[in-house]
């Protein structure tokens, strides 16, 4: 599915029933979720994320744009943050099966149609900018909305879609395409912004003017890809080092932190903590989980929500305001509901014993393998802090990281067989030939959840060995319960393959999934019969 991120920036950040209603302009086109309004009382902006399908996005955005030139009047706005409209900003961000250059064609149809038909300056930047001093938001939004009437006088500041004429209530808009960025503020003991811009030159690209031989010259900063302001806010009672990381795969979240809190330290300051702005990737915030884990001699083989923990402490997120992950994890706010795998383990038990056919077999297989994969992870984690161990160290980590990997797809596994089971119970409702397209295309479908199950498996048992051979002795066993569990997993998965396809036989899809399964069972049952016989060998059982 083609999902795309928009992240307008307004131009109002205290009156909520503006910017609410401005949210759920966008919110109201089909298609959209809402995910986050971020408002700042200081900033008076606030920083609403939604996202939706491509065609969608550009609906949502444009009614989000007509909303707040309805409701939000710039010629009497303050605010810390650099602007120059009442829509300041609309960066369209690829998320998933969308490429950038399809962003690209977003952000020209949304700048098309503003600027057409509500009669206002319309600037592109970032990946759609139409000229290369336009691709940086910082120098289109050079003198913010003070200096855009005069602006607009010149040849150099026509718009790239509507009238080059001052709209004193509206201002202009910059949209754009870009990766993905993430607003971060990083909190320091002081209260004065001026100490804050000296940390943030130092960080941030640009860096700084200097005198060098009678002459001027630019100092850069320590980190690329990074945009940082020194600023102070009365709410939190501190200074603030605000960044924008614009391309986390040149700088991340952790790195960026650690640059401020060492730069504060040479200064005599201390960073209190930071805060992020909007939404993250999950991958920013596992980066910097492992990140404060391998600094603190710990394993990064430890369950996602662990390594989450990790991060915000690390990053001291918690330091002007709660973080919730559910909140701020952009996947995590996407993610499906998973009421099996949520459960109990008593309601789990009790669930799949009462009479309905799911939660079933192949439910039951993937949670088997699922512990197996735990129990891999765990044996491998035991020996970490152990200097004995030093030598194998890193092997071990990397068992763990990826068993808790393949714990975690099996866990997704168990409500993924019985949403599969559901849908054959949907398509064997219809009538006519729609009924035979769909039951085949359904029962394909279910079978593809074990075969993904069974497929896990041999990896699941070759890492329990692995961890047991290399780990404590006093945890071999472990080891061999883990492979019994990817043994029992896969057996179980691969029944659950045969029995939904047991009335396909002659469909070529059908018969090359059973091939799949049948060499993925007998592979982890050699495997896990390895295992299993070096276990009871030490444990003098022959």
């Amino acid at each position: 599915m083609k999902l795309v991120e928009c992240v307008p920036n307004i131009s109002e950040g205290r009156n909520r029933e503006v910017y609410e209603a401005v949210a759920q302009a966008a919110a109201s086109v089909p298609g959209v979720s809402l995910l986050d309004v971020d408002p700042g009382q200081e900033t008076n902006r606030t920083v609403i994320t939604f996202v939706g399908s491509p065609d969608a996005v550009v609906d949502g955005a444009f009614e989000l744009i007509r909303k707040a030139y309805e409701l939000i009047d710039m010629r009497g706005h303050t605010g810390a943050h650099a602007r120059q409209g009442a829509v300041d900003v609309v960066p369209f961000v690829p998320v998933a099966d969308v490429t950038m250059e399809e962003c690209v064609e977003l952000a020209h149809r949304l700048g098309r149609r503003v600027g057409e038909e509500l009669g206002v300056p319309v600037y592109l930047y970032e990946y759609a900018a139409t000229r290369p001093e336009r691709r940086s938001l910082a120098d289109i939004r050079v003198g913010e909305y003070e200096a855009l009437a005069e602006k607009l006088k010149k040849p150099e500041w026509a718009p790239d879609y509507g009238p080059a004429e001052f709209v004193p209530s509206f201002g202009a808009v910059v949209i754009g395409a870009r990766k993905f960025l993430v607003a971060y503020n990083v909190d320091l003991n002081v209260t004065d912004k001026r100490w804050a811009n000296r940390v943030a030159f130092d960080v941030r690209e640009k860096g700084r003017t200097v005198v060098k031989d009678g002459k001027k010259v630019r100092q850069p900063g320590l980190l690329k890809a990074v945009r940082a302001v020194g600023w102070y806010i009365p709410e939190y009672g501190r200074a603030q080092v605000s960044m924008n990381l614009v391309d986390l795969d040149v700088t991340p979240v952790h790195v960026a932190f650690d640059a401020c809190e060492e730069r504060a330290r040479a200064r005599g300051m201390r960073v209190t903590g930071s805060e992020l702005v909007g939404l993250i990737p999950r991958k920013a915030i596992l980066d910097a989980g492992r990140h404060f884990l391998r600094r603190m001699g710990r394993s990064t083989g430890v369950p996602e929500s662990d390594v989450v923990h990790a991060a915000v402490l690390g990053l001291g997120l918690e330091d002007v305001a709660p973080f919730e992950p559910e909140k701020k994890i952009i996947e995590s706010i996407l993610a499906e509901e998973r009421p099996l795998a949520s459960m109990t383990l008593q309601g789990f038990a009790d669930e799949t014993s009462r009479d309905s056919a799911a939660p079933g077999g192949g439910s039951v297989a993937a949670l088997a393998g699922a512990l197996g994969a735990a129990l891999a992870a765990m044996v491998a984690n035991l020996p970490h802090p152990k200097s004995a161990y030093a030598g194998v160290r890193d092997e071990l980590e990397a068992i763990a990281v990826e068993a808790q990997e393949l714990k975690q797809r099996l866990l997704d596994a168990i409500d993924d067989d019985t949403k599969a089971f559901n849908a054959m119970m949907e398509a064997n409702r219809l009538t006519g030939e729609e009924k035979e397209r769909a039951v085949r295309e359904a029962t394909l479908g279910a079978a593809r959840v074990p075969l993904s199950v069974v497929e896990a498996c041999p990896r699941i048992a070759e890492l329990a060995g692995r961890a047991a051979e290399l780990g404590l002795p006093a945890s071999a066993s472990d080891g061999g319960v883990g492979a019994a569990m990817a043994r029992a997993s896969a057996v179980g998965a691969a029944m659950n393959v045969r029995i939904n396809l047991q009335e396909m036989a002659d469909d070529p899809d059908a018969a090359a999934l059973l091939e799949r399964a049948e060499k993925a069972l007998a592979e982890t049952e050699r495997i896990a019969a390895g295992v299993e016989r070096a276990v009871w060998a030490r444990l003098g059982r022959e």
